[in-house]
């Protein structure tokens, strides 16, 4: 997908990412994400989702007063800014309803709101994006949603780039690690294979790492190829949490 490109703080709608339930034509302008854990091509704002997707308002003054009274939660903490950023793998909760939700990839949609259960709604799946050393011997983990989680030096030789942690939310504690290896399950979160599934068969890496060529094989014997940087882990004999619509 295009990066999108647009002023300090407006974007046109011409320009919004397509994926993005507006109209396109129907007025100029419409949000643009503030600063945040995603960027603008990889994140929907919380204003959108609350009007245009769960359908709580008809107006962005409506969807702000709902933001507003605390009435919707992203991992775990209160959401009040309707220009928040809402990607991948972040937990969406109504407080009001129950409701949760996981922002996950889909071929058609790129980003989707995925129901899932209650207890699930406090966990989260992240990317290991980066790995670097800080004072005092112990390593902070750079994630793929903005998060650096401070480990020991030791507890820090078993985590690589690419591999995935499951976290609890909002306390950051680390729970679960997937390695990223050929048999884990995955899943594509970029490039025209977005949202396909299916295990790891191979990884080839010629020169840089984000750029090995990895083979998907679903449950149907079906393979896709793309790059390792558009995978993500989610599971080694099956899925950590429900991250994959149905269908997909």
């Amino acid at each position: 997908m295009k990066e999108v490109r647009g002023s300090l703080r407006h974007l046109r709608r011409e320009v919004a990412p397509p994926y993005w339930p507006i109209l396109k034509k129907e007025y100029t302008w419409t949000v643009k994400p503030s600063p945040g854990p995603h960027p603008v091509r990889r994140s929907i704002p919380l204003g959108i989702i609350v009007r245009d997707i769960l359908k709580y308002a008809r107006t962005m003054r409506e969807a702000r007063r709902i933001l507003s009274e605390g009435h919707i939660k992203v991992d775990g903490k209160v959401r009040k800014d309707y220009k928040f950023p809402v990607g991948l793998m972040d937990v969406l909760e109504v407080t009001t309803t129950g409701e949760a939700y996981r922002i996950v990839p889909h071929p058609q949609k790129f980003l989707t709101l995925l129901p899932i259960p209650k207890e699930e709604a406090s966990f989260k799946l992240c990317r290991i994006e980066g790995k670097s050393n800080v004072k005092g011997g112990a390593f902070q983990l750079h994630l793929h949603d903005g998060r650096n989680l401070l480990v020991g030096a030791e507890e820090a030789t078993k985590y690589t780039t690419y591999d995935v942690i499951k976290i609890r939310i909002p306390e950051q504690e680390i729970v679960e690690h997937v390695k990223f290896r050929e048999g884990v399950l995955a899943v594509i979160i970029d490039g025209r294979n977005v949202g396909k599934a299916g295990k790891v068969k191979s990884i080839v890496r010629i020169f840089k790492k984000a750029n090995a060529l990895v083979t998907l094989e679903d449950n149907e014997g079906r393979e896709t190829r793309t790059l390792l940087k558009y995978v993500f882990a989610v599971g080694s004999d099956k899925p950590l949490l429900e991250v994959i619509p149905r269908g997909s």
